[in-house]
């Protein structure tokens, strides 16, 4: 976007409502944001006599061009704000640090034999939600507990099954599941259990105690007091269960009561769950860019990514002060619920106090955390900001790092992780399967991954395609020496492209000791060379970043490996198909232990027959 003459762009910009969303030199987005009138909006930061905050005045000094998008209505602006905010994490937006979602539990109850299960998204079905939950590990032990007492199936089998090879699984013979797969039990009688499942789910929790009391007393009258513990300990875990939400179709009380705390640059928003009139849940969530922001600007960035990334809202949402666009939110919120949302500002009474709790707690978490959040931001960002420093580079935000890994040349593969800000960004790693390359030549597998990871990226960027590839890197680690930076830069050189290169320096002890940048090797340890010097957060940054680069490369070569040689042995075998091989593989722990099986062992795996036994074992004693 050499060419792009700003004021001239913001004279054709249209009086309508959209998105606008600023870029600096290299690509990368600075700031996502709304307009009811874009053209009002967007000449407002660049119009002499504005008046921005210093830190929005450093954003506009490094805007090289801006692109806008025209929407219908404000309100689908602010879901499109939303969605590139949450997309591409600008920095200079007032980010959600914790990107946390919830989890509900599921009964299929469309399906003749229902499951119960821990989903994270609630879909538009026929199946019974209830949640959600602040805690997975409870409602993981609620779903365990469920199906001890209620013997509730956990296959994903489409039932009622014509497979005639299904075989009650080891739930069944544990005594957890009554094999509806095989017709051990009717769906009439099953179906009599969840509707047990939904009622404990509702909270009441007669039935299931009643249920195990029986259980108890009738192993104790046999004398069997192991199994007459281990029902005791289920209604002790009935008991101590903690408040069970209410089905989300509840008519009764539910609301979520946010309030925050500041301290300097640093901000918690402090979110109470009320449902059926009772706290059952809290969570905590960390704010960036806070420092000059109103908290009514605050608490409206907090709404927008929390509840667009959580699949429930309440009727009620209570804040300490009135969030800035109240009425679009609420407007927002009622259509992603599909009945009225409202947010209100109580001012007396058991509300107002629950407020003050909130905040009172944002500013435990504040006092609590802030040696952390300090100490964090000092191994992430603060080690950035000193290895830009150290390199001599204005800024650094994204860092790519490459690595090759192979077997004497044999499944060469390429790995590219991310790290933003100094931390991982694993939606962003890629994994890459050397295709022009024969033989053990790292040089031309790492020409072939870069070359393929800055040509798609052109092409997104042609093709205004968003991902992650269309991002580039404000510089690029290489997991090797001179030699593979000069590949790197080739590369970059070829696509017209112009990206720092910097490689990273082992010791003979295969410990990090530097980088290699610009023709120099510069310490991360030890004696101070030139204005760079030793820097403890810097050396464990540099390092983390290569040991993952590493780790990810070995990761995928190993299981393509593994892979391939599970393919070279039971995939060519005469009369072993994809059932039988994974049968074989479930009978068997490996393959020595299936090497060592005879024929007449083999024959007694299920689905496997004398033939296919015997082709088997010819197959495995043959010389291939």
């Amino acid at each position: 976007m050499r060419d792009f003459d700003i004021h001239a762009e913001l004279a054709k910009l249209p009086s309508c409502p959209g998105v606008y969303i600023m870029h600096d030199a290299r690509d990368r987005i600075l700031y996502v944001g709304k307009a009811k009138i874009l053209k009002r909006r967007v000449s407002q930061y660049f119009r002499e006599g504005s008046k921005l905050s210093p830190k929005i005045r450093r954003m506009v000094s490094q805007v090289n061009w801006f692109e806008y998008i025209v929407v219908a209505s404000e309100l689908e602006s602010l879901v499109l704000e939303n969605n590139l905010i949450k997309e591409n994490r600008p920095p200079y937006n007032t980010l959600l640090k914790d990107d946390k979602t919830y989890p509900f539990i599921k009964v299929t109850v469309e399906e003749p034999f229902p499951r119960v299960l821990l989903t994270r998204r609630q879909e538009k079905d026929r199946s019974r939600y209830f949640g959600p939950f602040t805690n997975g590990v409870s409602v993981n032990d609620t779903i365990e507990l469920l199906r001890k007492i209620y013997h509730i199936r956990t296959c994903n089998h489409t039932l009622p099954s014509t497979d005639a090879n299904l075989r009650p699984c080891l739930y069944h013979q544990i005594g957890q599941c009554d094999a509806p797969c095989v017709g051990l039990v009717t769906s009439e009688a099953y179906g009599e259990m969840v509707a047990k499942v939904l009622r404990f789910l509702g909270g009441d929790h007669t039935d299931g105690i009643a249920y195990l009391t029986r259980r108890m007393e009738e192993a104790s009258a046999e004398l069997e007091f192991e199994r007459a513990a281990e029902f005791r300990d289920l209604i002790g875990r009935v008991k101590a269960l903690s408040q069970v939400q209410h089905a989300n179709d509840t008519k009764l009380d539910e609301r979520d009561i946010i309030a925050l705390a500041r301290d300097g640059e640093h901000c918690v928003v402090q979110v109470f769950f009320e449902r059926n009139g009772k706290l059952i849940g809290r969570e905590h969530f960390h704010m960036q860019e806070t420092d000059e922001r109103t908290d009514a600007e605050v608490l409206s960035a907090f709404l927008r990514q929390f509840y667009e990334g959580t699949p429930y809202l309440p009727r009620e949402v209570m804040t300490e002060t009135e969030p800035e666009e109240a009425e679009l939110l609420e407007e927002w919120l009622s259509m992603k619920r599909g009945l009225p949302v409202h947010i209100r500002v109580p001012k007396i009474g058991g509300k107002e106090r629950l407020i003050r709790l909130a905040k009172d707690n944002a500013r435990m978490v504040i006092a609590k955390d802030l040696e952390k959040i300090t100490r964090e931001e000092a191994r992430s960002v603060g080690a950035m900001r000193d290895l830009a420093e150290m390199l001599g580079l204005s800024d650094l935000h994204r860092v790519e790092s490459f690595d090759i890994s192979n077997i004497s040349g044999f499944h060469s593969v390429g790995s590219m992780v991310v790290f933003t800000d100094g931390r991982a960004r694993k939606s962003d790693y890629r994994k890459f399967r050397i295709q022009s390359v024969d033989g053990p030549d790292d040089y031309a597998s790492m020409r072939e991954v870069l070359t393929r990871r800055f040509t798609h990226g052109l092409q997104d960027r042609e093709s205004g395609t968003t991902g992650s590839f269309g991002i580039f890197p404000d510089i690029i680690l290489m997991d090797g020496g001179k030699g593979q930076i000069e590949v790197a830069e080739e590369v970059l050189a070829e696509l017209h492209l112009s990206v720092p290169v910097c490689g990273m320096v082992k010791d003979d002890r295969h410990r990090t000791r530097g980088l290699y940048f610009r023709g120099e090797e510069i310490a991360l340890s030890g004696a101070s060379h030139g204005a760079a010097g030793a820097n403890a957060e810097v050396a464990a940054l540099v390092t983390r970043i290569q040991d993952e680069t590493h780790r990810f490369a070995i990761e995928f070569h190993r299981n393509l490996r593994s892979k391939q040689q599970t393919k070279s042995v039971l995939d060519d075998i005469p009369g072993i198909g994809p059932t039988r091989r994974r049968a074989l593989m479930t009978y068997y722990k490996s393959m020595a232990e299936l090497r060592n099986a005879t024929a007449e062992e083999i024959a007694k795996v299920p689905g496997m027959n004398k033939a296919a036994a015997s082709s088997v074992y010819d197959f495995l004693h043959e010389e291939h």
